[in-house]
């Protein structure tokens, strides 16, 4: 096997799993706006802004063994980690604000939008995302001559 075949084979599962994650955030985005009829607030809106477009990106990036797709995916993720982050810090008042996060329509913060009544959605956005930068940075590495 050549070595470019060689990383191909190393990429590809970190890439899948990094798609696996996208994707099953992105249809549990869609179910709980959608099936639901849970309107999602401004900053959820922002994280599924930077979630949705990296289920094509990776998708095609490990449908072609393609290591270098991280170069695109990796910002999209770190924006989309960085609002995540900021909802995270909101929600859980360690920085105090103005904004409220949550305040147009249905709450994130609400008890119905928590996953087995114990961890709140932004918190799940917000794991996404760094499974997918840390699977990312895996592709990253095994790129490397």
């Amino acid at each position: 096997m050549t070595r470019t075949g060689e990383r191909a084979d190393r990429t590809w599962t970190p890439l899948f799993a990094a798609w696996t994650v996208a994707l099953a955030s992105t249809l549990g985005a869609l179910f709980i706006g959608e099936v639901m009829g849970q309107t999602p607030c401004g900053l959820c809106w922002h994280q599924r802004a930077f979630m949705f477009p990296l289920v094509a990106v990776l998708g095609v990036a490990a449908l072609r063994s393609d290591g270098g797709g991280w170069i695109y995916a990796l910002p999209v993720a770190g924006a989309g980690w960085l609002v995540a982050a900021f909802h995270n810090l909101l929600y859980f008042k360690v920085i105090p604000t103005a904004i409220r996060p949550c305040g147009q329509g249905t709450s994130c913060s609400g008890e119905g939008m928590m996953l087995l009544n114990t961890v709140p959605i932004p918190l799940l956005s917000l794991a996404a995302f760094t499974l997918v930068i840390a699977l990312l940075l895996v592709v990253r590495r095994r790129t490397k001559p």
